[in-house]
């Protein structure tokens, strides 16, 4: 009988250490609490513009790597009331006296402290000096959690920290709830962070909700949530302010207005839980046949770039949300749409620090927290040549992949220390002529650190490691963009709670931001003084008599521009054209007896604004058919006035978004004074110029 329970709990035992070798990492990992640090203390904690009151956290750090922040059973204390004093939950209250305090936070087991010194500023005039307030950070080992969390991360979650796939759609449908087999690969993968899309992100509530259970999904470290929400054409919230874009915010030649654009929109992306915008695009749009880039640059001219990127970047990352200018080194000057095909920019190195590089060095000047990459050819910068998978031909390297390009020139020569993501690697530019897991490897020997969207999830996480085992990437190459990585996470608070807030309360804080009378009334601003007047034979501002028949003729986004404009002309017709662009004889007629034309134009391409092309045709039948002045609306592209330069009068908007065509109508009626300036030049035909940059006319 003894023998039979020795045996028996020898069985248990051999069950019970099989089973225990087969855990993952993560339960396998010390759990036991190692310190607690202020948060503030970080080196890598972004503290600026300190006011009366101020918020300090404090983290719980745990002896397999993880820190979580903690803000139960915890006792704050000043050391000088005099100066400031401090609640329980780490509110800190400056009285406005001068002097030092120190104020401290304990666990019963743990300690730590900061100081917050008031000292009187230079007094330049009469009466009492203005008092600054300083925060003096703590130092020493125990504040290098990054390192700690590094040397107790498998090689599995380091490479997972790379990663950054989107779940747009699973099975078919839409991604806009958590799913368990998502929720598995977060964990499985270690994923670094996850890129959100239009289809995950329909109302306020369910995307905190979808976030807040991506976020409790991760087990270590918090996820770096992401989206394209740039303003403009790409904008991804359907629930968020609608901002008009940076072509439109270029017009304005404001970059007050470009800060608290970036502003409202980091603040609504902060709310609802996403913590990084892959925003604002800095390619400079000399090129006006660029099929992908066009309005979402803000202009053509470097310095107008540079100044409003970096503005727009000031509002955004205050608001804690990092930002991430793209697309390095330059995706303004090309031809080619790089989801399509693999552009090439020609240009020697002195000319691409004139134009293409310097909006990016003044954005990494400025302090902007990451860079994205172009899937374009630079043969003057790296002419290093590979064989296509897609062709067998021999190819110029693309920027994403390129030592030189993203080593070299961008952290060598330039001096970028932030995080380097690649562009989406299931782009064509890169699917075509690379394999899903060469370009990976690719990506991170020239200098990645995120791979965003990579093509096979398994099979890229896979070749990275084999990638390592083989010598092709080194321990301390991934271990680099690790550090980045989590740097970028603890700079932005992207950090993981140990009682994290009810998702119900998350909601109802972010339905106090998203779509806020505060942020409307920005987005407002914004529209109404990016219109541009371009072209006016004494045709605006109209003034229409109440039986003067007005009509509004297109097709592309003609009927958010007709109720716009019937706001204001309640007898406003409009005449939506036919898919091929052709007016019916009845549709005709009407043209032929209006009072005014008002015609909207929308292209996205060369293609479209051709003069041959169905939409350029129908407005030379509008000019010929009828006697009346007929207005043109360049909805998106101010180029489109290239191909009916003879039109009476011309106003671009550059975008589709609703505020822009109250902003249009407004105008038309002479309800908003046009202020835009032309961010581009407009050519002819012959290329010569029609209108200069800078061009504008007013009433």
């Amino acid at each position: 009988m003894k023998q039979l329970i020795s045996l028996g709990l020898v069985c248990m035992l051999i069950t019970a250490l099989l089973l225990t070798s087969f855990q993952p990492r993560s339960v396998l990992a010390d759990n036991s609490l190692k310190d607690l640090v202020i948060y503030q203390n970080m080196p890598q904690a972004d503290i600026n513009d300190l006011e009366n009151a101020f918020q300090l956290n404090a983290l719980n750090v745990y002896q397999d790597g993880k820190f979580l922040l903690v803000t139960e059973g915890l006792e704050w204390k000043s050391s000088n009331k005099n100066v400031a004093d401090v609640n329980q939950d780490g509110n800190v209250h400056l009285t406005g006296q001068n002097g030092k305090t120190f104020i401290s936070v304990t666990n019963g087991e743990y300690t730590d402290r900061i100081a917050f010194s008031v000292k009187p500023e230079p007094n330049k005039g009469k009466g009492k000096p203005a008092s600054k307030v300083k925060i003096e950070k703590e130092s020493g080992n125990r504040y290098n959690l990054i390192d700690h969390a590094i040397s107790q991360m498998t090689m599995e979650e380091k490479i997972g920290q790379l990663l950054m796939p989107d779940f747009r759609t699973y099975n078919g449908a839409n991604v806009e709830e958590m799913l368990p087999e998502i929720e598995q690969l977060v964990k499985d993968y270690h994923l670094g962070g996850v890129i959100l899309f239009r289809e995950n992100v329909v109302t306020t509530e369910q995307t905190t909700k979808l976030v807040a259970d991506y976020q409790a999904a991760s087990e270590k470290f918090g996820l770096l949530m992401t989206i394209d929400q740039e303003g403009g054409i790409v904008t991804r919230l359907q629930s968020g302010t609608d901002m008009p874009g940076n072509m439109a915010l270029g017009a304005t030649r404001s970059p007050e207005l470009a800060e608290n654009v970036g502003r409202v929109i980091g603040s609504e992306l902060h709310s609802l839980g996403i913590n990084m915008n892959f925003a604002p695009v800095m390619d400079v749009n000399n090129n006006p046949d660029n099929p992908v880039i066009g309005v979402r640059s803000f202009g053509e001219d470097p310095k107008l770039v540079a100044d409003m990127g970096v503005a727009y970047t000031h509002g955004l990352q205050s608001s804690g949300v990092a930002g991430t200018a793209k697309h390095f080194p330059g995706h303004g000057d090309t031809a080619v749409d790089s989801h399509l095909g693999l552009p090439e920019v020609p240009h020697d190195i002195e000319r691409l620090r004139e134009v293409e590089l310097y909006p990016f060095q003044q954005a990494m000047d400025a302090g902007i927290d990451a860079i994205m990459t172009a899937h374009v050819t630079f043969p003057n910068i790296d002419d290093t040549k590979v064989i296509s998978q897609k062709t067998g031909e021999e190819i110029a390297i693309p920027a994403t992949l390129s030592y030189k390009v993203l080593t070299e020139l961008m952290r060598e020569d330039m001096g970028f220390d932030g995080v380097i993501t690649t562009d989406a690697l299931n782009m064509l530019a890169i699917a075509d002529h690379f394999g899903p897991v060469d370009a990976a490897v690719r990506a991170v020997q020239a200098g990645s650190d995120i791979i965003l969207m990579p093509v096979g999830l398994s099979e890229v996480r896979n070749g990275l490691l084999e990638a390592v085992e083989a010598g092709k990437l080194t321990v301390e190459r991934i271990e680099e963009s690790v550090e980045r990585i989590l740097a970028l996470k603890l700079k932005r608070g992207v950090i993981l709670e140990e009682t994290p807030l009810s998702v119900e309360e998350k909601i109802e804080q972010a339905k106090q931001v998203v779509g806020s009378n505060e942020h409307k009334e920005i987005e407002k601003e914004a529209a109404d003084k990016s219109i541009t007047l371009i072209k006016n034979e004494d045709v605006l501002p109209l003034s229409p008599e109440a039986s003067d028949s007005l009509v509004v003729v297109g097709r592309s986004y003609i009927n958010e521009l007709g109720a716009a404009i019937k706001s204001h002309h309640e007898q406003a017709e409009i005449i939506e054209v036919a898919a091929d662009f052709t007016l019916t004889p009845a549709q005709l007629e009407k043209v032929k007896a209006a009072s005014t034309v008002i015609v909207g134009t929308a292209t996205a391409g060369v293609n479209d604004r051709l003069p041959n092309s169905p939409q350029m045709q129908l407005v030379h039948t509008v000019i010929n058919e009828t006697e009346a002045p007929v207005v043109a609306v360049g909805i998106r592209n101010p180029y489109d006035i290239m191909a009916y330069p003879e039109v009476d009068a011309y106003l671009t908007q550059y975008g589709f978004r609703a505020a822009s065509f109250q902003a249009t109508a407004a105008t038309i009626f002479g309800e908003n004074q046009p202020t835009g300036q032309l961010p581009v030049t407009i050519q002819d035909d012959e290329n010569g110029v029609l209108y200069n940059f800078g061009h504008y006319l007013n009433y």
